[in-house]
């Protein structure tokens, strides 16, 4: 099953979301200072996360890096 990532960015609000596959329905827990993990609460896996605040947090740090404690696991599927 392929499920990309899906990002949106609400400037108003200064918000982006990323959703892995399609957005679901799911609970959001703090994991960091305005960095939210969805959760689904059927299968406990994360489905996306929310950076708020996001261009004020980036947005003055071109060339620069900041840890976000988000982790993912890719596997390869075999082609048939």
């Amino acid at each position: 099953m392929e499920e990309g990532l899906n990002f949106s960015y609400d400037k108003e609000s200064d918000i982006l979301d990323v959703s892995i596959g399609k957005p679901k329905s799911a609970i959001s827990k703090e994991v960091s200072e305005d960095v939210f993990a969805r959760i689904d609460l059927k299968t406990k896996r994360v489905v996306g996360f929310m950076i708020m605040n996001f261009e004020r947090r980036f947005g003055g740090k071109l060339g620069k890096e900041e840890m976000i404690p988000v982790s993912a696991r890719f596997e390869l599927e075999k082609a048939t």
